[in-house]
């Protein structure tokens, strides 16, 4: 098991774990070290295989702030190929949580700027307590609105028009814009939110690992799928392979007999 020291892990419920951004006096602030650690952090949980779902929150009152500044002060003194380098990895780690077997729920749980932004962006689903607050805030130092995968992950949540607004103006998106444009797909109170990322996480648990992780690539794949037909040709595969599986079998006996199923992971 890893030790973080920029995240706290934590087991609220049974297939649930909680990552907790860990540095409350910074506003959760990303270092260089803690984009290293969202790395470790995606290979252990998908290596879990008791795990079901991964939430992703702040602590204190803010989820992100983005780059800890006094890292974002030493990007002009990079190198190009220093920089490239470095955008090359951070961009990884937060597009990483995308790319996770395991569904990722952010609960976005106050500010969430630049690539805090981009990290809620990542998660496969995002739901913000009333004070939280979106901003691409490297349109503010001087850099471009796009970092970590925001300026492809945004048009495709709050269509280019609104996207393209926000990435150019760098403005806040408060949480009952966030919902009315679909950023978020629920808003709570600050005490609430946690409660509600378990009790989504809980319904994802509640269904077989293997079909949750084919549910999460074939949305992912499909929402840039050349055709129907092609995007088709993807499900057949799903579920043809989800239908070898014994959780399969399982799933659909426990269905037929109203019981809850017992999943083995096969």
């Amino acid at each position: 098991m890893t030790e973080f020291k920029t995240i706290e892990i934590s087991y609220p419920r049974t297939g649930i774990a909680l990552a907790t951004l860990n540095r409350p006096q910074r506003l959760n602030a990303i270092t260089f070290e803690m984009f290293d650690e969202f790395i470790a952090l995606q290979q252990q949980i998908d290596a879990d295989q008791d795990i079901r779902t991964l939430v992703v929150t702040g602590s204190g009152r803010g989820f992100c702030a983005g780059l800890d500044l006094d890292c974002a002060a030493q990007l002009p003194d990079m190198t190009t190929t220093e920089m490239m380098r470095g955008q090359q990895q951070w961009g990884v780690a937060v597009a990483g949580f995308r790319h996770m077997s395991t569904p990722v729920i952010a609960a976005v749980n106050g500010p969430a700027a630049g690539a805090g932004m981009g990290l809620a962006l990542a998660a496969d689903i995002r739901i913000a307590s009333d004070t939280a607050r979106f901003n691409a805030a490297f349109v503010k130092v001087g850099l471009s609105g796009g970092d970590v995968g925001t300026s492809w992950a945004l048009p495709r949540l709050v269509g280019l028009a609104r996207a393209t607004e926000i990435l150019l103006t760098g403005r806040f998106v408060a949480a009952d814009e966030a919902l009315r444009i679909g950023l978020v797909t629920d808003v709570t109170s600050t005490d609430s939110l946690l409660d509600k990322a378990f009790e989504i996480g809980e319904m994802i648990a509640s269904n077989s690992p293997f079909g949750m992780t084919l549910t999460k690539q074939v949305i992912q794949q499909n929402v840039d799928a050349p055709s129907l037909d092609a995007a088709i040709a993807l499900e057949n595969r799903n579920q043809v392979l989800a239908a070898r599986t014994a959780d399969m079998r399982e799933a659909l006996a426990a269905f037929r007999e109203k019981r809850k199923p017992e999943f083995a992971g096969n």
